[in-house]
Formats: C-alpha cells, structure tokens, sequence
C-alpha cells in the first residue's frame, strides 16, 4: 500500500477512485454493485450541489442517517469542499438533536427518511436547507415524513464549477459529539490529518486489502466506524457493505451468508449476548457437561468446536473480527481466544480519533487492548506506587484539537507537558501489552477513603452462571451491586414453559443473588465487598455505543 501525498480525506478518496475505479466501493447488502468510480463521480456532484447551496469552506454540515453508501457521500462531499461534517448518532432523541446542531451552528443537514420524524421545529429554525440522503433531494421546509419519496434529487446533471478549495491536513474536519455515560455530550474537533493519519496507521496492526469484504453494523457516527470500518476500508479499496434495517438476527444472518465478510467491527455487548445466550448454556446444561467444562484441556477443545461453528454462522471466511468501544468481559475472551477465533480488541476513545492501541494475531493476551499504534506514544501517569497503575496518557497525530466552544474543558483533558489525559487506568506489563482496569471517574471512595473500582467487581460479577450484566454503584454509603439475570439461559435450564423460568427468577432470584454475593465477597478484598445485591429486572440503559449509562443508577 502507497501513502496519500497529503493526509486529508479528499486526498484518500482521490488514491482510492484512482487505484480502485472499478471495484466494489460502498454498497447495500444483493443490491446493485456500486464502484469506486461511481463513487468518486456522486461525491463531485454532490459536492457541487452544496456548492450551490452556498456551502463554504468551514461550514457545518450535520449528517443524520441511518448506515448506507450515500452517508459515505455526503461525508466526502462535505469534505471536499472544506466544509465540516457533524456526524450525529441515530438513537439521539429529538432534543439531542436539536442541542447539537444548535451548538456546533450546522446550517445544512442530510437526513434519512426514517429519522425525518427527529427533526423537530425548534432545530428546522436553525437550518438553511434539508437534503434527504436517500435521493439527495432538497426538502422544502413544511415537507410531511410521507412525501419525502415523492421529491425529486437536487444534484446538477454535470458539474460546472469545479471544486477550487484547498484542504489543509490541519483543516477542520468533523465535530463528533460524544454519546458519554455522564449524561453529557461534548462536541469532538478531530481534524483531516487526525483521520486520515489513524487509517493510515492501522496497518501496524492489520493490513487490509482490496479483496477484503466489511460488513458493517455499527453506526457510521460512532468514530469507530467511521475511522476503522469506512475510512480505512476506503483507503485500501475494499468492499464495505451495508443492511437496510437494523442488525437484528433475522437481518444479520442472511447478510453474513451472502457478503461471507471478511472483516466486521463490533461492540462487546453484541458478542457477550452472543455467548451469554447461546454458547454457555450448552456448556451448562447437564451436571456432567459442567464438570467437563471445569477442566482446561477439555473445556479448551470445546471452545475449539464452538468458536468453528461461530465462524461458520458468520460466513466462514472472517479473518478479523475488531472489538472496541468497551471493556470486553474475560470469560468471553477467553473463548474467543481457547476457540482460535479471530478476533482482535482495540482501544482508543473518540477524542484520539479513536484508535490508540490494538491487541491482534499473535500480540493478543486475555484482558490487554495490546500494544500501542506505531506512531502513539501511551504512559502511565499519576502511578500508584503500591500497584503500578495510574492515568493511560497519549500522543500522536490522532489526538483531536479539544472540544468545540468549550476551552476551559479541553486544557483539563491535557497535561502540562501536552499528552492527552484519557480517563482510563490502566498499567503495562513487561511486554508493554496495555490493560485497561476501569475509568478514573466511575472510581468508588470508600468508608475509610479506600479506591473501590466497580468494574473489576462488575467483572467478578459477570463470570458467574445465569449472570448478564451488572453495575456496582454506591447509595446511601453502601455498595451495591445491581443485577441483570440471564434470563435465555435461566429458560434453556427448563424442559419446561418460559412462564416457569420466569417463575422460578420470582422465587429465587433472592437465592440467586445471594450466592452471588458470597461469592464475591470471597474473592475481593475487604473493603470491596458487596453489601447490598439486587435484582435489575430489565437491561440497563446504554448509549448508542452500548455503554450502560451509569448516570443513571447511582
């Protein structure tokens, strides 16, 4: 693979349009094939329809869409022109939406028709022109949901005023507003350098081809995707391909047979569910399978079997299957690594656009993001003397410019000395392998002014049989520990109705928790011991990158 003379997204669009013209570029899931070249001719065009809108270089422009190949064009068309994309998650409510283009002072929006209905009047005040993503149409203001279809595309037959703008590695290129789990949302400045220098890098931990295949089921306004799933996959001319409806299994599974990806990108919960729901209750269902399981050499082979069949249902041909956004649980970990599944973990944050570190191939170890991205540099600040962990700190070309219209908050996030403060805590061991123990702000004091860190309890927690989440928070001076039961296995226990499952959690999910507690309590030391275990009856509340909110609960 050669370099972009210049790190800026039209510049990684133009190598790809040249160097791949007639390959498959973005495209619905058996659909029409859609080229490179195709591509690079819509992204002009729609360039030049913003042109005409008066868009200039600097300009917001907020993207509000649902994944598809023309959410890539609008992106790269605003791009081109110097303009600066506000990608801004689906799940966000209408009030979030209205926040964010309020604040980052977008006056344009592409919108998809099924998230039409989340622009609401306030936010259409704030706005010159709407343009549907779907036909690229202008939407006169006062248009109802159910005439959306019946617009016709805005784009101009050809193009008459070529594109003339300069873009500067350095230049502005998308404010990303962060979903969080503190309730607020901060507005991220990455620029064309930041992203286009993150996909470049990636190589150093796994080379991508123009043969591979993405299947995509994380939305294009997480980073993640954006900057891993769509730009690194454009730069190499691979095939990304996109699902009409949410990734529900019904949707998901037919995909994988037909696009047999190669590459996919993830969220822990996703496969935790995955493992949770239908792999541990087969390595569960009878005393004598427990005991089996219970011995390495034997529990390691059926990892072996089940981790084939996994790779089967995703299409047989998947060589990298990336895991970031959270902190992966251990026993899952653990079979993807004892089943030899590809998999790989990567670790980063929004703000560094987002990859920092990566745990691949054969720099993979149970519970390490990895080793840090050629060209990052990671240290471990504020140390604790006692445990050698402290503040995972950073540097390198990914690390955003601050946070938009907010100074005071972007100097607290960088020491004096200019590395970037994640939050994280985290140490490294003797082979520099980076492991993440929990976030600084999510830390718990105790009684006596001890450091409690919920999520190494939370992972405790997690491991134990017909357990599928939890979250350890403090209330009224006691810690406690909330529950969320698996209820798919608790039924695979029965031979019976779901309705006995549901009332065999009624009678003893007391009992359940309980033994939980005991458990834990027996393996943690004395100040982080659980006083108080309870039933969470329904899953938490998670952002749009499947966080659970913990603002919420505490």
């Amino acid at each position: 693979m050669i370099d972009t003379p210049k790190l800026t997204l039209p510049s990684l669009l133009n190598y790809a349009v040249k160097n791949y013209a007639d390959k498959t570029s973005l495209v619905f899931v058996d659909e029409k094939n859609y080229t490179y070249k195709q591509l690079g001719s819509d992204v002009a065009l729609t360039a030049e329809m913003l042109q005409n809108m008066d868009v200039k270089k600097g300009d917001k422009v907020a993207i509000l869409s649902t994944n598809m190949p023309n959410w890539g064009v609008a992106f790269f068309a605003i791009s081109a022109l110097g303009a600066v994309a506000v990608p801004i998650l689906p799940d966000f409510h209408e009030n979030e939406v209205k926040t964010i283009i309020e604040h980052s002072g977008a006056k344009y929006l592409f919108v998809n028709e099924g998230l039409y209905k989340n622009i609401n009047d306030e936010a259409t005040t704030l706005l010159n022109e709407i343009i549907l993503v779907e036909s690229f149409a202008i939407i006169p203001k006062g248009t109802l949901a159910k005439d959306l279809t019946t617009l016709e595309s805005s784009l101009p037959s050809s193009i008459k005023t070529p594109i003339s703008v300069e873009v500067e590695e350095e230049d502005l290129a998308s404010i990303i507003y962060t979903s969080g789990t503190t309730g607020s949302s901060k507005g991220v400045m990455l620029t064309h350098k930041n992203l286009a220098w993150t996909a470049q890098q990636c190589r150093s931990l796994y080379q991508v081809t123009s043969k591979d295949r993405f299947l995509s089921v994380l939305p294009l306004s997480h980073t993640l995707e954006n900057t891993v799933g769509f730009l690194l996959g454009i730069k190499n001319g691979a095939s990304i391909f996109y699902m009409r409806k949410p990734p529900v299994a019904s949707v998901l599974l037919p995909a994988l047979e037909k696009v047999k990806p190669t590459i996919m990108l993830t969220v822990p919960l996703i496969i935790e569910k995955v493992f949770k729901a239908k792999i541990l209750p087969e390595f569960q269902k009878s005393a004598v399978m427990r005991t089996l399981y219970s011995f390495s050499p034997i529990r390691k082979i059926l990892h072996k079997v089940a981790a084939s069949k996994l790779h089967k249902t995703f299409g047989g041909e998947l060589n990298f299957f990336g895991i970031g956004g959270a902190k992966l649980d251990a026993t899952v970990e653990q079979f993807l690594f004892e089943g030899n599944f590809p998999y790989a973990i990567g670790y980063g944050l929004t703000e560094t656009s987002p990859l920092l570190a990566g745990a691949v191939a054969n720099n993979r170890k149970i519970g390490s993001t990895g080793l840090a991205m050629e060209g990052v540099s990671l240290r471990i600040g504020n140390v604790n003397p006692e445990t050698g962990e402290g503040e995972v700190q950073a540097q390198g070309e990914n690390v955003m410019l601050g946070y938009y219209k907010a100074p005071e908050v972007t100097k607290e996030v960088f020491t004096e000395d200019g590395w970037f403060r994640t939050g994280d805590r985290g140490i490294f061991d003797k082979d520099n392998m980076l492991f993440i123990k929990g976030r600084l702000k999510n830390m718990i004091v105790g009684a006596s002014g001890e450091n409690i860190y919920p999520e190494e309890i939370e992972t405790m927690i997690n491991k134990m049989r017909f357990v599928m989440e939890s979250l350890v928070v403090k209330k009224k001076g006691k810690l406690v520990a909330m529950i969320h039961l698996n209820m798919d296995e608790i039924e695979n226990n029965f031979k019976s109705m779901k309705s006995e499952a549901q009332k065999f959690i009624a009678e003893k999910s007391d009992e359940i928790l309980k033994e939980i507690q005991k458990q834990v309590n027996e393996e943690v030391n004395k100040f982080s011991r659980i006083q108080q275990v309870v039933l969470q009856p329904i899953p938490f509340e998670k952002t749009p990158t499947k966080k659970i909110k913990r603002f919420l609960y505490a």
